[in-house]
């Protein structure tokens, strides 16, 4: 590992050198590419150096320690030693993680898709509440929501909803929401009171971008019209909306968000791309996907992964058995304690995986 981090630490300074050349700035692109590598550096580079610092420190302490009888001296230096091995162990702990494999879809947009599951009309608001939380986590984090396509009830549930969310970093924080979110409450259509489990499903796709996936025109049959709202009354008086099907798999995505047919077209090619990413990924990891599966946040989305208890307040995550006892504030938004604690838990699983040789 140090003979990596020694690599890294000589490729950050040659790097450094060629960024201050006016030859290679001259280059914009190849020079665009070197700020890419040196960014993609500096963070691990810093860490490693101040490990050695530190443990040139610890050592510096270890040899006062040897060298001086006096006792109010050596006390001092044995708890600075101490904290000297605690920060270096975690700046150690740091360095592992940062020379984990990143996901390499981490920073794109995401692909969201809402879809009521088991229980009737109170999973339809179930999946509604899902889409305002995720909604004001969105804005939490300046991210823009993007809706391609809706399906509503008469009362406002929803029965499939598929959106985008445009944000730096989207899909390293979202991708863990995929899987069935479980309810237990009493519904809003039940006057008897007794507390009904309903169910919706949500999926997270990395969007997609051209370079990641190309299409090709001749692949697609683009239908055209007319949008519904609730109760399947005509919105528009235009044919506008668009329904895009990919012949070659048979996908079909239906947008009807806009006024624009143009507007509507480009958000269903967007959605569809990101599909189309998605099952060449899952293909080509189908010989890992033991592996996956074993992995947080990446199993199957059949997978229950999450319950919402009303009466009681609280939420719990079943791959980590996390429980936190504030549901208000997690519905509102407030799920960066849950996701923080789900990532910590992947990478600790990958450095026991990267530990033990095992990889996946």
């Amino acid at each position: 590992m140090f003979d990596k981090l020694g690599f890294m630490e000589d490729r950050y300074e040659e790097l450094s050198q060629l960024l201050a050349d006016p030859d290679v700035i001259s280059r914009q692109e190849e020079w665009q590419r070197l700020v890419r590598e040196h960014a993609s550096l500096e963070e691990i580079v810093v860490r490693y150096r101040q490990y050695r610092k530190t443990e040139k420190e610890e050592e510096d302490t270890e040899e006062l320690l040897h060298s001086t009888h006096d006792r109010e001296l050596r006390a001092i230096a044995e708890q600075e030693k101490k904290d000297l091995k605690e920060k270096a162990d975690a700046l150690l702990h740091e360095i592992k993680l940062l020379l984990l494999p990143r996901d390499p879809m981490d920073e794109k947009n995401v692909v969201m898709e809402i879809r009521s599951g088991a229980g009737g009309e109170e999973a339809a608001l179930f999946g509604a509440v899902l889409f305002r939380m995720y909604s004001r986590y969105a804005e939490r984090k300046g991210w823009k929501i993007v809706v391609t396509s809706a399906s509503y009830t008469d009362i406002g549930g929803v029965k499939e909803l598929i959106y985008i969310v445009e944000g730096k970093g989207a899909y390293s924080r979202l991708k863990y929401e995929s899987g069935v979110h479980r309810v237990q409450r009493v519904p809003v259509t039940e006057s008897g009171g007794r507390i009904h489990t309903s169910t919706a499903t949500v999926a997270v796709l990395p969007e997609a971008e051209e370079v990641d996936v190309e299409i090709n025109p001749n692949d697609l049959r683009i239908d055209v019209y007319r949008s519904t709202g609730h109760g399947g009354q005509s919105v528009n008086t235009t044919d506008s909306a668009v329904r895009v099907t990919h012949i070659p798999t048979g996908m079909v995505v239906t947008c009807q968000d806009e006024k624009s047919q143009l507007k509507n077209k480009e958000k269903a090619i967007r959605v569809l791309r990101s599909r189309l990413l998605d099952q060449a990924t899952q293909e080509k990891e189908s010989e890992y996907a033991q592996n996956r599966r074993s992995q947080i946040g990446t199993g199957d989305r059949s997978e229950r992964i999450r319950t919402y208890n009303y009466s009681q307040g609280r939420v719990t995550d079943h791959r980590i058995g996390r429980t936190i006892h504030q549901l208000d504030d997690f519905l509102d938004g407030d799920l960066d304690e849950m996701l923080d604690a789900l990532i910590s838990a992947e990478q600790t699983k990958k450095l026991k995986n990267l530990e033990t040789g095992r990889h996946g």
